[in-house]
């Protein structure tokens, strides 16, 4: 049990160290564990033989991602994919199968090994790539979509690759384990529920499980979860995720299928289900730990005896399987019309084996279809590949965006064809709401962007705008800036805005300054570079959707609205007196100690002022603030 605990520890140790500092050089989390790995592992010796036995258990994080991820899926969703799904992820597979299996037997390895080998490598890392685009936001990008398309058709195709894989079998290799495995086999037997069926038997057991798992998770399912959701019991709930996640591995794992993929099936057969956010929340924290630990077994894993008596064979196998997979992916890129910076991130985020890999080389030793020792290089090839991938990130990051912003920047900026009394600085969300509401009311714009993506998008749904960098003291000349009334500046760079601000109001004063802030802080720089309005982008959302909350939760509308003009006169209150004290510091450190105690005893003031300031100073009840009758603002108009 001593030793269990040691094991448990190193590994946490490595985890708490590296993935930080990892995270914190901009290497990703992925790259913090497969470092942690090979420190522990190859390098410092603190484990050794039982990593493999680890890893079989860590491999059930994958299990556990592809269930959560079949949970985001439906299957009206999976339907609206079929395109790329079928296009791009069968093309990828087969013509990566078809490519390595060519060049395998070039090298006159038998046709049985060399499509072995193709199905191996033509497989990505599903966990290191969703793992990545989740950290650097990159799944709702047109790159991150179809790549995610593509790991979805590899998973599902993980199921026939297991059913086709034994049909391969060497009869030498046949014979030699036979003669070798009599004996362990008696005192070993894995439990089985196809071991001894013929092949059509085999095929019924699988068409019945799956039609059991997909009939039981959609009529079964939910009487099951509302039974353990009365008990009132939150780790009853995360017995009953595990448990359900646990079954299905088993039962897929009983009839020789991949439990990766009976995970993921049972999860879109549960999308629809209203405790699916449950599900998520219970699982989420196992997967991402199984996941990790998946990881550091892979670096833990690398032989570097192997490695080193056959450095070069396995460094030009990695290297040739990458550029030969990412020349795949740039060409059906180039067919499917994946665009710019997206071609580029769909073919380097997939280059790379994956750890189904490591399942399919273990199953072909198993079935006698690779010699353990190709196996063995080979699985060095998969980790190798897979430790390089942070890097092909790391490379897209770093050279290939910068250089497709910079052509962007490179464009030449369009001639400006009107001016108006506004010009608006930033056509995004942000922008995208003003410039609509003033032109619904007739009021002139000027839109300008430096995002070229951008403005043709908006030019698409009939937005007029232009391209250029609002910052540029000629573009503003151009668009107007001596005759306009008023600039809203709402680009999405906080130094720029700032720098904008300064500009204008030294250079334009007669011109009114509305700014977009991105928090508190933003919005003193604002206020201090010379800003007549500053707004922060998330205050009256915010706000509204609080208000939204306290009518939700029973309170009276009247009420409530009382209680939001209240806060909105204390928070104005409140904000003057914090720019002031922010203002006031000479010493450079704006958010102080003395910035921080402020800041709490105002959010106190806010608190008692809440229960006793009222607009009209009336009693607390719910008629304390009413809505103005019909006709109360035309009264005033006639007024005046």
């Amino acid at each position: 049990m001593t030793g269990y605990f040691l094991q448990a520890f190193i590994y946490l140790v490595a985890a708490v160290i590296a993935v930080p500092i990892a995270k914190r050089l901009g290497l990703g989390s992925v790259l913090g564990y497969l470092i942690a790995g090979v420190v522990i592992g190859p390098i410092i010796g603190l484990v050794g033989e039982e990593t493999t036995t680890i890893q079989h258990f860590a491999e059930f994080g994958v299990v556990m991602m592809l269930f959560l991820v079949g949970l985001e899926l439906e299957p009206k969703m999976l339907w609206s994919m079929r395109n790329r799904l079928l296009g791009l992820g069968g093309l990828q597979v087969a013509g990566t199968a078809a490519i390595i299996m060519t060049i395998a037997l070039y090298f006159n390895q038998p046709w049985t090994i060399a499509l072995a080998i193709g199905l191996i490598f033509a497989l990505s890392s599903t966990a290191i790539v969703l793992q990545t685009f989740n950290e650097k936001g990159l799944s709702k990008t047109e790159g991150g979509q179809n790549a995610f398309s593509v790991l979805l058709f590899q998973d599902i195709a993980v199921i026939p690759m297991l059913a086709f894989i034994p049909l391969l079998a060497l009869p030498e290799l046949v014979e030699k384990a036979q003669s070798a495995v009599t004996t362990a086999a008696e005192h070993h037997e894995e439990l089985s529920l196809v071991a001894d069926l013929p092949g059509w038997g085999y095929a019924m057991v699988i068409v019945i499980s799956i039609a059991g798992l997909v009939v039981g998770g959609h009529y079964l399912s939910r009487p099951l979860f509302r039974f353990v959701a009365s008990s009132g019991l939150r780790e009853i709930f995360t017995a009953t995720a595990l448990m359900l996640v646990v079954g299905i591995a088993a039962l897929m794992s009983l009839i020789g299928l991949s439990p990766a993929l009976g995970a993921f099936l049972a999860g879109v057969v549960l999308a629809n289900s209203e405790f699916r956010h449950e599900l998520e929340s219970n699982i989420d924290p196992f997967k991402g730990l199984l996941l990790g630990l998946f990881f550091i077994t892979v670096g833990a894993g690398i032989n570097f005896a192997i490695l080193f008596n056959q450095f070069f064979i396995i460094v030009g196998l990695t290297l040739g399987v990458m550029l030969l997979k990412a020349a795949v992916l740039f060409l059906l890129a180039l067919i499917f019309r994946i665009k710019n910076s997206n071609r580029w991130l769909f073919t380097l985020s997939l280059a790379q084996a994956g750890e189904f890999g490591f399942v399919l080389l273990s199953f072909t030793v198993q079935n006698h279809v690779i010699p353990v020792e190709t196996a063995q290089t080979l699985s060095l090839v998969v980790a190798l590949s897979m430790f390089l991938t942070p890097g092909l990130f790391i490379f897209f990051d770093k050279v290939i965006l910068p250089r497709y912003e910079n052509q962007s920047n490179d464009r030449v900026a369009d001639e400006i064809e009107e001016q108006g009394s506004v010009i608006i600085a930033g056509i995004g969300r942000f922008g995208q709401i003003i410039n609509r509401l003033l032109v619904s009311n007739g009021i002139k714009t000027v839109v300008l962007d430096h995002q070229a993506d951008q403005v043709d998008m908006v030019r698409q749904i009939n937005t007029k705008a232009y391209f250029g960098d609002a910052t540029r003291p000629e573009l503003l000349h151009t668009a107007g800036i001596e005759e306009a009334k008023m600039i809203v500046i709402a680009i999405d760079n906080r130094e720029s805005s700032v720098e904008l601000t300064k500009y204008v109001k030294h250079t334009y004063p007669h011109v009114t300054i509305l700014a977009r802030a991105f928090d508190r802080g933003h919005g003193y720089l604002l206020t201090q570079a010379g800003a007549d309005i500053v707004e922060s982008e998330t205050y009256h959302s915010a706000l509204e959707l609080g208000a939204q909350a306290m009518r939700s939760l029973g309170h009276h509308p009247f009420f409530v609205e009382q209680q939001k003009a209240a806060y909105q006169r204390v928070e104005d209150r409140k904000s003057d007196k914090l720019y002031k004290a922010w203002e006031d510091d000479s010493e450079g450190e704006r958010f102080d100690n003395n910035y921080r105690k402020l800041f709490m005893h105002l959010e106190e003031q806010i608190k008692v002022e809440m229960k006793t300031d009222r607009s009209d100073r009336h009693a607390g009840g719910e008629r304390g603030w009413t809505p103005p009758p019909k006709g109360y603002a035309d009264n005033l108009d006639e007024q005046s």
